[in-house]
């Protein structure tokens, strides 16, 4: 026994002083195979980016995209670096930002007088903003009067306001409607009060700041464009203002505990903020204005209000009801009752022995679930229209998305390629499945040959089929690149088979054998190539769409 022990320190002392602890393991064949796929991969991007306009337009798309976001969180950072021991330059830098948007928002969209076409007339409205908010932010940063606050913010918010009325073109000067005017600032009063009241904070504050937006959207949103005047130009702006002036000036500078609390808080913001904003562009704002539009008439002109909303309940297009008593003899429906009873069985005997009749793994909720999905379809089934088809849609879908979802999540859990699994399934979670439908339809564009394709497989697949008959640089490129990777799989094949790992030794071998059939018929060794192309009688080719 002692001789076992003995043998057994010494041989995990052996393995320790090779592999200490918190050292990394040693690369084998498999992490440099995908250190050069990925190399390739990248490369061949970059390469075909030069020689495809779309694909080079699409690939600086992404990057000044993901640029512009680590530049955005960066400077974000940096900015709240500057809370605590610098609040005079953190409150002017904050300020001039959101005078610089302001000044996009007016100069770009050509609102103001100035604005037009060139860099130069475009930027200097922002310029003006951001040098002009950062002033005001820098004298409010000098002193806690609050008699001297209240002047300069009342001051500067009135300067502002009459400065962009004044500024305002002349096809943008609002014709006031009292009681738009009235009923959204009312409506952004009341609102505002109530979030203060919810964050227990004094139901003004929230009243001025809300208020204010209100104004804007009553004052603009619900006016006639072009049939106002300087005066109500003015007004228009003024008011909003002072408004927010007024708020300002309400405001103190924080003590050294407070700014380390601005500066706790502000990173959570930073991390959530880029994704809650894209989130916010590409589902609320749209659910927003569908909402907004469903109470217009057909050219969005004219207020129908709910008056489309009770033509869908009439129309048997979108409803039709005539055949609902068919819910009660239909089999799912009959089933999923079925399997109701049984969970309400079930969950009675479960409450009486855990407490609990429906928990997570509790047997009571494997019959409630496919219950409660049949009994939704037997009723669909019997109703028709496209709100039914929408309720088939969102029932099913969000079902298997979460079945799915937990499904992928426990199966992908702690394996090789984790995140770029979970990645390719969450990343279309992001824009709407609306959208996504409408991307996959141009996706599987196809336009006549003797144009360019802009549906993206059609265009890869075309493209493919003038690489694999060409003979200009691309095309060696591609056959070089394809050479490469049939020899790593086949020194990955050697390596398993030498070690008698048989298992390692399948996945390669498949891919030796496909890839090695598509390079045989990329290079034309065997018929006549790949991708979308045909061979005409003459022996010319030309491109062939799917």
């Amino acid at each position: 026994m002692e001789t076992l022990a003995a043998t057994g320190a010494e041989e995990t002392s052996v393995e320790e002083r090779e592999h200490p602890p918190g050292s990394q393991p040693p690369k084998d064949g498999r992490w440099y195979a995908s250190r050069i796929a990925l190399g390739l991969l990248v490369a061949g991007l970059i390469i075909w980016s030069f020689f495809e306009p779309k694909i080079r337009s699409t690939v600086i798309t992404v990057v000044v995209a993901v640029g512009a976001s680590g530049a955005l969180w960066v400077g974000a950072n940096l900015l709240f670096n500057q809370v605590r021991n610098r609040w005079a330059l953190f409150n002017a830098t904050a300020y001039a930002i959101l005078g610089f948007l302001l000044g996009v928002v007016l100069h770009g969209n050509l609102i103001t007088i100035g604005s037009g076409e060139g860099f130069l007339t475009w930027i200097v409205g922002p310029l003006v903003g951001a040098a002009a908010f950062g002033g005001i932010g820098y004298v409010l940063s000098t002193t806690d009067d609050p008699q001297q606050r209240r002047l300069i913010a009342v001051g500067s918010s009135a300067v502002i306001g009459v400065v962009v009325g004044l500024l305002i073109r002349e096809q943008y000067h609002p014709e006031f409607d009292a009681l738009a005017i009235a009923l959204y600032t009312a409506g952004g009063i009341a609102i505002g009060a109530a979030i203060s009241a919810l964050r227990k904070r004094p139901w003004f504050e929230g009243a001025l700041t809300v208020g204010a937006l209100g104004w804007l959207l009553g004052a603009w949103g619900g006016a006639d464009l072009g049939g106002g005047n300087v005066a109500t130009s003015i007004i228009a702006a003024l008011v909003p203002c002072l408004m927010l002036g007024v708020r300002i000036g309400m405001t103190h500078n924080p003590d050294y505990q407070g700014r380390v609390e601005i500066d706790r808080k502000s990173r959570a913001v930073i991390f959530i903020g880029p994704a809650l904003l894209f989130i916010a562009i590409s589902l609320i704002v749209p659910a927003v204005r569908t909402l907004y539009l469903s109470f217009l008439d057909n050219d969005s002109e004219g207020w129908v209000w709910f008056e489309q909303y009770g033509a869908i309940f009439t129309n048997e297009t979108s409803f039709d009801a005539s055949n609902w008593t068919n819910t009660f003899t239909s089999w799912p429906f009959i089933i999923g009752v079925v399997l109701l009873i049984i969970a309400a069985v079930v969950g009675v005997s479960m409450r009486n022995r855990t407490g609990r009749a429906v928990e997570l793994g509790n047997p009571t909720m494997a019959p409630l679930v496919v219950g409660g999905l049949l009994v939704c379809f037997g009723v669909f089934t019997a109703f028709r229209g496209t709100i039914v088809n929408n309720l088939w849609w969102v029932v099913t879908v969000v079902f298997l998305s979460t079945a799915l979802g937990l499904a992928v999540a426990v199966l992908a859990d702690q394996k090789g390629g984790e995140k770029i699994a979970k990645s390719v399934i969450f990343m279309p979670m992001a824009i709407s499945l609306v959208g996504a439908s409408v991307i996959w339809r141009f996706m599987y564009t196809a336009r006549d040959t003797s144009a360019e394709q802009t549906g993206v497989l059609n265009a890869l697949w075309v493209g493919l089929g003038n690489l694999s008959t060409g003979s200009g640089i691309p095309t060696i490129i591609v056959t070089a690149c394809l050479g490469l990777v049939l020899i790593g799989l086949f020194v990955m094949l050697a390596r398993a088979l030498t070690r008698r790992q048989w298992g390692r030794s399948v996945l390669p071998g498949v891919l030796i054998i496909l890839g090695g059939w598509f390079f045989i018929r990329y290079t034309g060794l065997i018929g006549g190539g790949v991708g979308g192309h045909t061979v005409n009688e003459d022996g010319t080719t030309e491109a062939q769409t799917i």
